[in-house]
């Protein structure tokens, strides 16, 4: 099963500007026209597909990475103590900062 689409759907996204006939199959029934690509989204997931316009944006809120995983992309395992916020003003870490509150800090 190739479910790369799912990760990075840059491929995807490609073929929809460039085939006409492929992006309205994938805005009407997203699993059917990535199936018909040898694509299988894994059942029990839903995906949606939404076309930005001139009028319409959407803001996609990605899934709130592990913790662990966070302090493990930036410092290496077992430092995910490393990185404290500091009120949005940064990451001691080094990259931006976002803040979930509760001393929570995303940093990149």
């Amino acid at each position: 099963m190739n479910s790369a689409v799912l990760e990075s759907p840059e491929s995807v996204i490609a073929k929809a500007w460039a085939d006409e006939d492929f992006k309205a199959a994938l805005l009407a029934d997203p699993k059917a026209a990535l199936k018909a690509q040898g694509i299988e989204v894994p059942d029990g997931v839903t995906l949606n597909v939404h076309e930005n316009t001139d009028r319409v944006i959407h803001l996609v809120l990605p899934k709130l990475p592990e913790l662990a995983l966070v302090g493990e992309a930036l410092d290496g395992p077992g430092d995910v103590g490393a990185c404290g916020c500091h009120g949005c003003g940064g990451c001691s870490c080094g990259g931006g900062c976002s803040c979930g509150g509760g001393g929570v800090c995303i940093c990149w």
